[in-house]
């Protein structure tokens, strides 16, 4: 049974415990194809009435998710039919409805039939021209091409890296210290006066090696709570109460040091895997809904390492088919997907958290214990939301891979593949799992309930979305230390 289907079964389980079975079962079904078919406004009438017609009865935790994965789509596909084109004839002076439909079907240009209307993602052009190679030409010829500077960045510090790691320095001599501020607003009036606003934010975790002597400066709260670092989601929590027009303000600064972490590892360094270990069992498992060996992963996974029996060659062919088929691509909220890999594998591309996920599912079915790290990239001039992981090898231990840093640009195995087995020290980790519970525990559905790396806000009324308050990180690098 695909996850949908268990999905569908545990709803229909729960609301005939709420409800008279011979009614709620059609009626669920009745919610889903109106769901599937784009029907939003008919969807939501139809909880609205099931709600209605059981007035004492709770509904559905599915169902209410249900509704908040409707209202969280329809944020993400904001653009009209009449924008969209706008943005694509800059670079398309011949656009036709034929070349746009081919997008569509296709998947590169983004869009859904919500409510009998084209809406499309709200990043769907600058997409289209990450996915499709002859879109990407046209692009070229009219703006340039495009250097990253984040490229070269990367390049010309790995490069540093890999040398003083094989000249014996020790990853101490290379540590770089930060201080961040991070600032959460939430819109005046977004909740009524007087209530109280639950807050959580991300915090640095002490991960060994690579992150350590954490300390917090400030907090624009008399009262918080630190989640201890064993919490595999760690967070600064604090409460507020609103104040009538103004704005809700959260914020705390911290200070903390990164360690670059390479290890180049040769197959006969690795130790046969102990199958029967904990540690094994747990990071080679499935985790519903993202990680789950369907058929097509188990059909990819096999292809992918067909002849190989040692962990670091399948790791390396992981990496590199990924790097070579699933391009980078602003993603979705990860609230409204049933399971990222399979969209990934889907629509060929997918964010650095959706490339990991795809990487996390390929590995595990493989035999290759695998976990997930993320928080934020810290490169100059590039500080953002980021997702990795962590590969474990028999005899070595845990080690660092990043798949959407991908291959570099260079003649130089140890360079070029240096984000299979290494990661820069440019880094600030928050998450060593995901999907984790909060220390304290909230109450509402997530606004990401996988990953956290933006924060989470509720008050008595509910969750508060993405779209009722904003973030941001103020990043100071401090040059030098005394220890």
């Amino acid at each position: 049974m695909n996850q949908r289907l268990k999905n569908i079964t545990i709803l229909m389980l729960t609301c005939c415990f709420f409800y008279s079975c011979s009614t709620s079962e059609s009626h669920y079904q009745q919610i889903f194809s109106s769901y599937e078919a784009g029907r939003f406004s008919e969807a939501r009438q139809e909880i609205d009435q099931l709600t209605a017609a059981n007035p004492q009865a709770k509904v559905a935790e599915e169902l209410e998710i249900l509704r908040y994965r409707m209202d969280r789509i329809e944020l993400d596909f904001s653009k009209t039919e009449a924008e969209i084109k706008k943005e694509l004839l800059v670079y398309f002076d011949d656009l036709t409805a034929t070349q746009m439909n081919e997008w569509e079907s296709s998947g590169k240009l983004e869009m859904r039939m919500i409510d009998g209307t084209k809406r499309y993602f709200r990043n769907a052009v600058p997409n289209l021209f990450r996915v499709d190679s002859m879109a990407g030409i046209v692009k070229i010829k009219k703006d340039g091409i495009y250097n990253d500077p984040l490229d070269a960045f990367c390049l010309d510090n790995t490069t540093s890296l890999v040398k003083n790691f094989q000249q014996g320095l020790p990853p101490e001599e290379m540590r770089l210290r930060f201080r961040i501020e991070y600032i959460i607003t939430l819109q005046p009036d977004a909740v009524p006066a007087n209530e109280q606003i639950r807050c959580w934010m991300p915090f640095p975790q002490e991960s060994l090696p690579r992150q350590s002597n954490v300390k917090l400066l400030s907090v624009n709260s008399g009262e918080y709570q630190v989640a201890d670092n064993s919490s595999l989601q760690r967070s600064l929590y604090m409460e507020k109460v609103s104040v009538a027009g103004e704005p809700t303000v959260f914020s705390f600064s911290a200070e903390f040091e990164t360690l670059p972490q390479w290890i180049p590892i040769a197959p006969e360094m690795v130790k046969p895997f102990d199958t029967s270990a904990e540690l094994y069992q747990q990071y080679t498992a499935e985790r519903p809904p993202h990680l789950i060996f369907s058929e097509e992963i188990k059909s990819l996974a096999r292809e992918i390492t067909r002849d190989l029996t040692n962990p670091v060659d399948k790791v390396k062919a992981i990496y590199y088919w990924i790097d070579q088929n699933i391009p980078w691509a602003s993603a979705l909220e990860y609230s409204t997907f049933e399971c990222i890999p399979q969209y990934v594998l889907e629509n060929k591309k997918g964010d650095c958290g959706m490339q990991t996920l795809l990487f996390l599912s390929l590995a595990r079915y493989s035999g290759i214990p695998c976990k997930w790290q993320s928080g934020w990239m810290l490169h100059p001039g590039e500080v953002n939301l980021h997702d990795w992981c962590e590969v474990y090898y028999e005899g070595i231990g845990w080690v660092p891979l990043d798949q959407s840093f991908g291959l570099q640009e260079s003649e130089v195995t140890e360079i070029k593949d240096f984000y299979i087995s290494g990661l820069d020290n440019y880094r600030l980790i928050v998450n060593d799992d995901f999907s984790r519970e909060f220390n304290p525990p909230k109450k509402y559905y997530r606004s990401e309930p996988m990953d956290f790396q933006r924060g989470e806000l509720e008050w008595r009324g509910g969750n508060l979305y993405f779209d009722k308050w904003s973030y941001n990180m103020n990043v100071t690098r401090i040059k030098e230390t005394s220890l």
